[in-house]
């Protein structure tokens, strides 16, 4: 199941807290963390790898970006 963190609006550590509290519920699988500001984007990005998630994708979305990650 794909799980979607909306963290557009939030300035950091904000983005990041809501990524690592979604990972906290999950063990695998994949979420798609929405954020805004290209700060947002690389803080979520390391702190998922920090916790042993993989980035599969980040795309450009309208002003912000959609990131992709996953642990299987």
């Amino acid at each position: 199941m794909r799980r979607t963190v909306d963290a557009r609006g939030f300035s950091c550590p904000q983005p990041v807290l809501m990524t690592l509290e979604e990972i906290k519920k999950v063990d695998k699988g994949e979420i798609v963390i929405l954020v805004d500001t290209d700060t947002s984007k690389e803080n979520v990005s390391r702190a998922a790898t920090s916790k042993g998630w993989q980035v599969k994708e980040i795309q450009q979305e309208g002003e912000g970006y959609r990131i992709i990650i996953a642990k299987h």
